[in-house]
């Protein structure tokens, strides 16, 4: 099966993508694996005419709104994600109409539809950045309300929340955390920016997935829990052997996350099915909204 993927993937002169949610079997086969938003950027940045993106419906629409240009394909089309159904263009233009004027910063985890309605995106790792660049002293922040509130700590603008979550981030409770580091009393504590504040309140750093593995790396510290999706766990493994990591709760495993299988990935490449396109009229303000956010984070 992995030789079958490889040749086809060369024949379609083909890039694959794997989000570091992905089970490690798809892991081991990706070209590149990292952050949803990060995946898209090189992924735009190569020759490739084709890009498969084990990920999410999202994030293959991101990967289109940067490559417009080439053929994007989600081996499984069912593949959402919860947050990002949390908030629609109707509901944002109906909030906006609701507000006085004000920026609209959406993380990268929503919908191409909103993005185009949006001021500018972020991520989580630069959403802070991204509301302190703005010239306003109000925004409102979609669709994360973990993320904006936890934002929203480290600044003095204000910040309306729009009521999203990731459920499989929100799960995770203080007491969760407190078990776990109950047994592992010597292990440092990385949490996602998406968890409830009084989980990012108990955490040494509060980073995104890349920023973890990079975190893992440079910190002389040997263990680890985990305040992510457990599939986290596999990558830092891989790149730090002589290191610990500990799931912060076994709970927190993202279904959307685990459909694709090396199977899909071998039909999608030999049928070109399940194509992802973001339509113009939407992609090209879209486009604008990250390219803020790149331009500033550049």
């Amino acid at each position: 099966m992995q030789d079958a993927i490889r040749k086809m993937l060369k024949e379609r002169n083909a890039v694959m993508l794997a989000h570091n949610y992905q089970p490690p079997e798809i892991q081991d086969l990706a070209d590149m694996c990292g952050d949803s938003l990060e995946l898209s950027i090189r992924a735009a940045d190569t020759d490739a005419e084709v890009i498969v993106f084990c990920g999410v419906h999202f994030m293959a629409e991101s990967a289109s709104i940067l490559s417009p240009d080439k053929t994007v394909l989600l081996p499984r089309s069912e593949a959402g994600c919860p947050m990002a159904d949390m908030i629609t263009a109707e509901a944002l233009q109906a909030r906006k109409r609701e507000l006085p004027d004000m920026p609209v910063v959406t993380y990268v985890n929503s919908p191409a539809t909103v993005k185009a309605l949006s001021t500018i995106c972020c991520t989580s790792a630069n959403a802070l950045e991204v509301v302190e660049s703005l010239d306003a002293d109000e925004l409102l922040m979609t669709p994360d309300r973990n993320l904006a509130r936890n934002t929203a700590k480290r600044t003095d603008k204000k910040i309306h929340l729009w009521d999203g979550c990731c459920p499989i981030h929100d799960r995770l409770t203080a007491a969760d955390v407190e078990a776990v580091r109950k047994a592992h009393p010597d292990a440092v504590f990385m949490a996602h920016p998406e968890c409830r504040p009084e989980v990012i309140e108990m955490a040494d750093a509060a980073l995104s997935t890349s920023g973890m593995i990079r975190f893992a790396g440079e910190s002389d510290a040997t263990e680890f829990i985990v305040g992510t999706e457990v599939g986290l766990i596999y990558p830092l493994a891989q790149k730090y052997p002589g290191k610990t990591f500990y799931p912060a709760s076994d709970k927190m495993i993202c279904p959307d996350m685990k459909v694709i299988t090396p199977k899909d990935i071998l039909t999608c490449l030999q049928e070109m099915s399940g194509q992802v396109k973001v339509p113009e009229e939407i992609r090209v303000p879209a486009l604008a909204a990250v390219e803020r956010m790149i331009a500033l984070s550049r």
